[in-house]
């Protein structure tokens, strides 16, 4: 057998609006037909590296800390935090720890994922 990853996925009150932050935030397109029911990005990009990301609503909100979050690279952490606020984004604690500098925001529904200074 050979195991590939395919998607990480969201759970979600609004498909197609956290597909859109996520879209903008990682400067790659939605796949198409998205709803408020389901959406993705990259699942059709056969160019693309990595695994796509899938959005699906659920009926309850999030509740607690994620188990598992998205850590995203940047040359410029305090210009990318910015933008990411601007579309959204909440911004959390800051961290500089064994050489490494990151931030934790959660995105529009409450996901928590970081952004380390790359």
């Amino acid at each position: 057998m050979n195991e590939s990853m395919y998607a990480v996925v969201f759970d979600c009150g609004d498909a197609a609006k956290l597909a859109q932050f996520w879209s903008a935030t990682l400067n790659k397109p939605l796949d198409g037909d998205a709803s408020a029911d389901f959406a993705s990005i990259g699942l059709n990009d056969t160019a693309s590296k990595g695994p796509g990301l899938m959005f699906n609503k659920v009926p309850e909100g999030k509740s607690g800390k994620n188990r598992v979050h998205l850590d995203l690279t940047s040359a410029d952490l305090d210009a990318t935090v910015q933008r990411l606020m601007e579309l959204g984004a909440n911004k959390g604690d800051e961290y500089s720890e064994g050489g490494s500098r990151w931030v934790t925001l959660a995105d529009p529904e409450g996901n928590e994922f970081d952004v380390v200074a790359g």
